[in-house]
């Protein structure tokens, strides 16, 4: 009997699991997921000897993920977890093959802290390297979303995101490299979008410098 696909994969994301279904990252080695929370995207990898590091901002989310990566890969060193923020990745320029980002940078504070984070985030990954993320966006309710300030936005389900656009994605995406898989957003009934960037970064790009070297 073939393994339960929960088994293989934990509570996944859906558009993550895609690529993995193309093998996208079959030549990746080193994962950073950045805002882990609890390990729900590195189930996988971490049953498939990659070398997995994680940061979040909650003592107890870095708990539980270092408790899943020693049940799934003890030689996964609890270490690579640590508490942390992404406008400030402890890691050295180009350390990661693929950097995950789940529903992280929609709490930008304002464009300046958005600014900060993708920066970040390109300065640690690979030249050739792949960025996934998952982030809210105004796509397809434009007009339904509603300002309150430093590019966030009240949307219909109460919530409040900072929002970005095709053409804010598309201008990072050139800045750093290419897109690899076309931007794909999800209306979830008018309420909200989720917005999936998937991100190869440019082989001949210099990466950034860490602020302050």
């Amino acid at each position: 009997m073939s393994e339960d696909p929960h088994e293989a994969y934990g509570n996944i994301d859906i558009y993550l699991f895609d690529q993995l279904l193309k093998r996208t990252y079959q030549h990746c080695s080193n994962v950073l997921d950045i805002g882990c929370g609890g390990g729900r995207n590195l189930h996988y990898f971490l049953k498939n000897n990659y070398k997995v590091f994680g940061i979040d901002q909650n003592p107890d989310a870095i708990n539980s993920v270092r408790a899943l990566s020693a049940a799934l890969a003890s030689a996964n060193p609890t270490e690579n977890f640590s508490v942390g923020n992404a406008e400030d990745l402890p890691f050295q320029d180009g350390s990661f093959d693929l950097i995950i980002s789940s529903a992280v940078l929609h709490f930008a504070k304002d464009k300046t802290h958005f600014d900060t984070m993708v920066k970040e985030t390109f300065r640690v990954l690979k030249p050739g390297g792949y960025f996934f993320a998952r982030l809210a966006s105004d796509i397809g309710i434009e007009t339904l979303v509603k300002s309150v300030g430093n590019d966030r936005y009240q949307l219909p389900d109460g919530s409040v995101r900072f929002l970005v656009n095709q053409e804010t994605l598309l201008a990072y995406t050139h800045q750093f490299g290419r897109l690899h898989e076309p931007i794909k957003t999800t209306n979830v009934q008018n309420l909200r979008c989720m917005t999936t960037w998937c991100v190869q970064k440019s082989l001949t790009k210099t990466p950034l410098q860490k602020r302050g070297t």
